[in-house]
């Protein structure tokens, strides 16, 4: 025979009443049925079931959490720089060294650049006119629970790099998680 299958069980509910095995680690909410993990950590990323017991009956959810750690500040680094035919071309990558799942995406910081700035991934290659005195660029590092923005000015051929927008700073305190139960 097959070795029963264990399962942790995070709290029991039955007739009004109910019994939390995670004190401490998680809180049920009666008037919605919901359960949140509090102080959220990678290990808690698995399968979870939610399980409706009536007479012999029983009806199965299944929920994947995710858990994401926060993106950090983004920088911008010059990969490659040249001067040619009165115009600048430059290659710079954008990363970030924290975070889940970091998707990158390049845009300006006014509309007259969002057009010469647009690019999705962490690479933005730019040729533009030496007559252009300022090109403001920016590069939004983000994943499901944050986003951060770090900006790139070109000026004649050279580079201020400026700081994260200050509203741009959407990353999460924590990572608690409820877990809505129907």
């Amino acid at each position: 025979t097959e070795d029963p299958q264990r399962k942790l069980v995070l709290l029991k509910y039955s007739e009004g009443n109910y019994t939390n095995y995670m004190q401490g680690r998680t809180r049920f909410h009666k008037l919605d049925f919901s359960l949140e993990i509090l102080n959220t950590k990678r290990q808690d990323r698995q399968l979870y079931e939610y399980i409706v017991s009536k007479g012999p009956e029983e009806k199965v959810w299944q929920i994947q959490l995710e858990v994401y750690e926060p993106v950090s500040d983004p920088s911008i680094q010059i990969l490659s720089w040249a001067l040619a035919n009165s115009s600048c071309t430059v290659t710079l990558n954008c990363t970030a060294e924290q975070g889940d799942k970091v998707s990158y995406s390049w845009g300006g910081w006014d509309t007259s650049t969002s057009g010469l700035c647009s690019r999705n991934g962490s690479l933005l290659h730019l040729t533009y006119p030496l007559q252009n005195t300022s090109i403001p660029c920016t590069c939004t590092a983000s994943n499901p629970v944050s986003s951060r923005v770090v900006g790139f000015n070109f000026s004649e051929c050279s580079y201020e790099q400026g700081g994260k927008s200050p509203v741009a700073d959407l990353a999460l305190s924590s990572l608690s998680v409820l877990l809505l139960l129907c």
